[in-house]
């Protein structure tokens, strides 16, 4: 079999970059489709970024608007920064799953459906008057229509499998087809279907019949008369992975514990998006990682922080809702000066709100969501890969400084992916632990004259017994004090603790002029969509610059100085403006928010006309507001 060869007889045009968009059913294996699809992409030299869309219902009807599953890919032969705004490519397989999706789709795009998903009982569902398929409502695309189902079901009449089994193998009929069509090979989804079916062999032979079988439909039949070509990227050399936010948060993790030479302990509440952390880390307890699923949001804190006394990495993981739930045991992991990372998988909300849907919307939970003056550092990831480096920082951090580090990535950046550069494990910065074994002289609150951090001690070691809870200590014993002047004391001297830590932030990046008429200023996932945004204003000959924050609290000590050399600064974000308050606060500086609430990441052509209007003068507040289809 081919691995990704196409017939001589069919033209093959070059493209730079397609953006393709899987959909169909919760059950219909979109995300299985769209991750081995990325993997052929990778392995096939691309630089890609992808977007998978969850439903937020468990198991939603099926057929119905709100069960539809997707995942988007940007491949291509440069640089990429984001998963793309509007679709190249559409494969649809259902009339629900069309009517959702097909609003993204480029005019003159290709649309691929299954043909038989089309009726009369799937249109109703979808709340279709009649058939797009015949209503020349589609005229404006490139419809392929396919009878997937029933060329599945041929390519496995003889292996006895039921009619439900022979079903859910079309996804990779589908695969296979749009294989063909970019000249990915399928070898890859081969290995891994016989690997993840090897207890089942006649699901192994059914999957890849069905992939096979959609790669030699689409370049035998008359359906496709061109195929494409993407040609591999130009990156630094080195070995890759395609890797996800919370793959790279967890190895992340575990790259810092071995570095600090500790046991790595998680003590966590399964919630969407986080929960595919402690997934990751329960697979590596070889690395002497423990995990503990609690049984609620505060249990699964409070053990953490039992294990950061212990003198272990301690960390917890969970989203908006059981950061609400976690603030009182961060404040205690405050006051008592352990190391703890608290990471905040940000989503949709208030509330419940839409869980598998992204938003940047805890950044000043993360700055005041705790009674008393509790400052804590707070660091944010930009991509998905830089996840591994800022959970490493935030181990760093914790241990240098004895303090709770709140760490924010969000359901875009840990469910997405992207290649990462692998690093050699004796290029990362050592992670020095000196736990106190000596009694002489030892208080429980006596601080490092540089880090006023105090000492990190293991319960049991003799001679350096002491107390340890929530009431508030003397300065140096940590006995119980209700001293009004003791309690200011101790309130401003972990104040000044978390301020020094300004001393460990690298200089800002300033991507673009020095000087000039804007500068685009990001935290976290809006990363990739105002890089592209900036670059593309830039060669457009607009002096935009942009800077992108990793450090929050504190800020960047150069980061004043940077703002107030440019005329207008623009703050996007996928909240009502809170970043931008900060800014404000802080430096006195008239930034302006860009805000998007919409459940999806910002698309580069909304960045890029934003700017353009506040370069013309408009310096109003604004949202994005967007049709739904």
């Amino acid at each position: 079999m081919p691995d990704g060869a196409t017939s001589n007889s069919k033209r093959v045009e070059p493209r730079d970059r397609v953006v393709i968009r899987f959909a169909g059913d919760s059950g219909d294996g979109m995300q299985v489709t769209g991750t081995q699809f990325t993997t052929e992409s990778a392995l096939a030299g691309n630089d890609l970024a992808t977007l998978p869309d969850f439903p937020a219902e468990i198991r939603a009807p099926a057929g119905t608007l709100a069960g539809v599953s997707a995942f988007q890919l940007n491949f291509a032969s440069d640089e990429v920064f984001t998963p793309g705004d509007d679709l190249d490519v559409l494969v649809a397989m259902n009339p629900a799953a069309l009517k959702v999706n097909v609003g993204d789709l480029k005019p003159g795009g290709i649309l691929i459906v299954d043909r038989e998903g089309f009726n009369e009982q799937n249109l109703k569902k979808a709340e279709y008057d009649r058939n797009p398929l015949g209503d020349g409502s589609l005229d404006r695309y490139q419809l392929f229509q396919a009878d997937v189902a029933k060329l599945t079901s041929a390519a496995l009449k003889d292996l006895g499998l039921s009619a439900r089994a022979v079903f859910r193998c079309r996804n990779f009929f589908c695969l296979g087809m749009t294989s063909w069509l970019y000249h990915r090979p399928i070898g890859p989804s081969e290995s891994w279907l016989s690997d993840k079916f090897k207890k089942t062999p006649e699901l192994v032979e059914a999957n890849i019949r069905a992939l096979r079988a959609g790669y030699n439909f689409a370049e035998n039949s008359e359906l496709f008369a061109v195929s494409y070509e993407i040609r591999p990227a130009t990156i630094a050399p080195g070995k890759y992975r395609n890797i996800t936010g919370n793959t790279a948060t967890a190895l992340g993790f575990v790259a810092a514990a071995q570095k600090a030479g500790r046991p790595i302990f998680l003590g966590s509440y399964p919630i969407t998006p986080a929960s595919d952390i402690l997934h990751e880390l329960s697979g590596l307890k070889q690395f002497n990682v423990y995990t503990f699923q609690a049984e609620d949001e505060i249990a699964g804190i409070g053990a953490a922080l039992g294990a950061a006394f212990g003198g272990a990495i301690a960390i917890t993981t969970t989203s908006g809702p059981g950061m609400n739930l976690k603030a009182e045991t961060m404040g205690l992991a405050l006051a008592v000066e352990l190391p703890l990372i608290i990471t905040d998988i940000q989503r949709a909300g208030p509330s419940t709100g839409m869980p598998t849907k992204t938003e940047q919307a805890d950044l000043l939970m993360a700055m005041y969501g705790r009674h008393g003056e509790a400052p804590v550092p707070i660091l944010a990831a930009a991509t998905p890969a830089d996840c591994f480096a800022m959970a490493f920082e935030a181990v760093r951090i914790a241990v240098r400084y004895m303090t709770p580090v709140i760490l924010l990535t969000d359901g875009y950046l840990a469910n997405g992916a992207e290649p990462w550069l692998i690093p050699d494990p004796a290029s990362l910065p050592d992670i020095p632990v000196q736990l106190r074994t000596d009694p002489n002289g030892f208080f429980p609150y006596l601080r490092d004259q540089v880090t006023l951090s105090r000492p990190w001690v293991v319960p049991g070691t003799p001679g350096l017994e002491h107390r340890i809870g929530g009431l508030e200590k003397e300065y140096l014993t940590g006995n119980v004090s209700y001293a009004p002047m003791n309690h200011e004391q101790m309130i401003r001297v972990r104040a000044r603790k978390i301020a020094g830590i300004v001393r460990e932030i690298p200089p800002t990046q300033v991507l673009g002029p020095e000087t000039g008429d804007l500068l685009v200023l990001g935290w976290g996932s809006t990363f990739g969509a105002i890089t592209q945004a900036v670059r593309e204003l830039g060669a457009a000959g607009h002096r935009v610059a942009q800077a992108h924050l990793r450090y929050l609290n504190p800020l960047p000590p150069d980061l004043g100085s940077i703002l107030r050399r440019y005329r207008t600064v623009l703050v996007p974000e996928m909240n009502l403006g809170q970043l931008v308050r900060l800014i404000r606060a802080e430096y006195l500086v008239d930034a302006v928010g860009f805000n998007k609430i919409q459940g999806r990441p910002f698309k580069v052509s909304e960045i890029v006309s934003r700017c353009l209007r506040l370069l013309d003068g408009t310096t109003l507040e604004e949202s994005v507001t967007e049709e739904h289809p």
